[in-house]
């Protein structure tokens, strides 16, 4: 489980840490989330706490789930979004994935 205490600095970490990861700057995931540049600047550094209908906005331009953003817990939405990615892949691009994961399993586990 995780704690029932919301940290927004991070949320606004796990924002940041995802919009780099997908290569995009505070102005596009704004205009994708539909909010400005200064409501993400915000959002990111954790001085301020974002309405339920902007952070789900949010977490859909950023293909994860609010709960992600929220408490950092990976839920069947988050799997679903990663699912639609690999339905895109040719098999041989879904075996490499695969392959790719199971290493990731037998070096954390």
């Amino acid at each position: 489980m995780y704690d029932s205490v919301l940290n927004l600095e991070d949320v606004g970490d796990r924002i940041a840490t995802r919009r780099k990861n997908l290569g995009l700057t505070q102005e596009a995931l704004a205009e994708m989330s539909e909010v400005t540049t200064q409501f993400i600047s915000y959002a990111e550094s954790g001085k301020r706490a974002m309405r339920p209908e902007n952070l789900l906005k949010v977490a859909n331009a950023l293909e994860v789930s609010v709960d992600y953003l929220l408490t950092g817990q990976i839920i069947d939405r988050d799997k679903l979004f990663l699912s639609r990615k690999i339905d895109k892949l040719s098999p041989e691009q879904t075996r490499i994935i695969e392959s790719i994961i199971d290493e990731c399993i037998n070096l954390y586990s």
